[in-house]
């Protein structure tokens, strides 16, 4: 094993204190009994475990909800165990069909390529390159005989993959079902054959396919190695995971202003889970800025403040990131609006008007749902303040009105 990794291992003196660790964040250990008794073969062998998580460039930026496995991968090499970053190049032509309630479009070899070499720009970001094992899972598929697939394919029934929800929803409303959509688990769990993973990293909602590494590695008589979950990001709106097509991500490439602008635009309930996810402050200070925010000892726009600079200043440094905030402050901060925004001359057909409507009617907001939808999350301010409610009204007068993190408009009566 290299030096630099026992050397590593030695900064916990117990397993259990590795085990501690690990844990943060995390949903669901299967089995956290297994995952002691790996933590102490591999500390008395002086031998890091393997550590997989499996990516599969369908999209070519990373956003923070992929970086909730990456950061736990980090926790993994702090440790000193060998981390795999697997690029799914092989089975990102087949498409995950997890959540999915039709069958996945594929993705041709040259868009997979293109995505998976931004990935490796990307990862770097967060994992010390001279510890991180880039692979991709061409690498043995390629190489497989149909004779070789066919057989992959005979290690498991169709009444056991209709068990994973969504293929079992979608045959029960007679939705198509590829036979290839079948083989991605499969291969999913074969990847951890081929690598001799000790433990697999994954979103709950890949739970099926983590388990098929299991089963799969028992089957060619090996250890199995164990599951490791973490829960999904919410995204910007606080609810729905994140993800590019919704537009409540936040990219790590994405301009350093944008990322700290939209990190303070996030819930203060939902700041705790970033805070524990991706912040790479130690379990004590995460225990006293909860606890703080709980007893009114720390104020949430300062801890919004450091978790935002924090994160932006990992992606685009320390400067970038004081930048960042300081156009944030002289814009969001203080009184001070654009001085070229924009002036609506909107006419009161009532003394008072419904806050949604005026929104929808300025052309702020799409519709009165949306409009309402933006204030419950605390997307709208009125002069530097947030509305009561979904049922404010205004009387006719001049306001300056926020919607979102960019958009500003000045209305004044017709």
């Amino acid at each position: 094993m290299p030096t630099k990794a026992i050397r590593w291992l030695k900064v916990f003196d117990s397993p259990k204190k590795q085990l501690e660790e690990i844990k943060r964040g995390v949903t669901e250990i299967i089995s956290e009994e297994e995952l002691l008794n790996k933590l102490s073969h591999s500390q008395k062998e002086n031998r890091p475990l393997k550590i997989k998580a499996g990516f599969d460039p369908t999209a070519p930026d990373i956003h923070l909800g992929h970086t909730v496995l990456i950061e736990k991968m980090r926790h993994f090499q702090e440790l000193g165990h060998e981390v795999i970053f697997l690029i799914g190049d092989y089975t990102g032509m087949i498409g995950d069909p997890t959540g999915k309630n039709e069958i996945r479009k594929t993705l041709s070899k040259e868009e997979v390529e293109l995505n998976a070499q931004t990935y490796k720009e990307q990862i770097f970001k967060i994992l010390d390159p001279k510890r991180t094992q880039v692979v991709f899972n061409s690498e043995w598929f390629s190489k497989m005989s149909a004779h070789e697939i066919a057989g992959l394919g005979a290690l498991m029934t169709v009444a056991r993959m209709i068990e994973r929800d969504d293929f079992k929803k979608r045959f029960e409303a007679h939705s198509d079902i590829s036979l290839l959509e079948f083989y991605y688990p499969l291969f999913q769990g074969y990847d951890s054959v081929a690598l001799k993973a000790d433990v697999e990293l994954g979103g709950t909602d890949q739970r099926f396919n983590l388990l098929m590494g299991r089963t799969l590695q028992r089957k060619y008589a090996m250890p199995e190695q164990v599951v490791i979950m973490m829960p999904l990001l919410e995204g910007l709106d606080g609810v729905n995971k994140m993800s590019k097509s919704l537009g409540n991500y936040v990219g790590i490439n994405e301009p350093a202003k944008e990322i700290y602008g939209k990190l303070m635009s996030i819930t203060d309930e939902l700041m705790l889970k970033y805070y524990e996810l991706l912040s790479h402050i130690s379990g004590a200070e995460l225990k006293l800025t909860r606890d703080g925010l709980a007893n009114g000892d720390v104020h949430p726009k300062k801890a919004k403040e450091d978790l935002a600079f924090e994160l932006t200043q990992r992606y685009h440094g320390k400067e970038a990131a004081l930048q960042a905030k300081a156009e944030f402050n002289l814009v969001f901060g203080s009184k001070e609006i654009p001085a070229d925004i924009a002036v609506f001359a909107y006419e009161w057909t009532e003394p008072e008007v419904w806050l949604p409507k005026i929104l929808k009617d300025t052309g702020l907001c799409e519709s009165t749902g949306a409009a309402i939808r933006l204030i419950n999350q605390g997307g709208v301010k009125i002069d530097d303040r947030r509305p009561d409610g979904q049922d404010e009204r205004l009387k006719a007068g001049e306001y300056v009105l926020k919607v979102g993190k960019r958009k500003f408009l000045r209305i004044k009566p017709l």
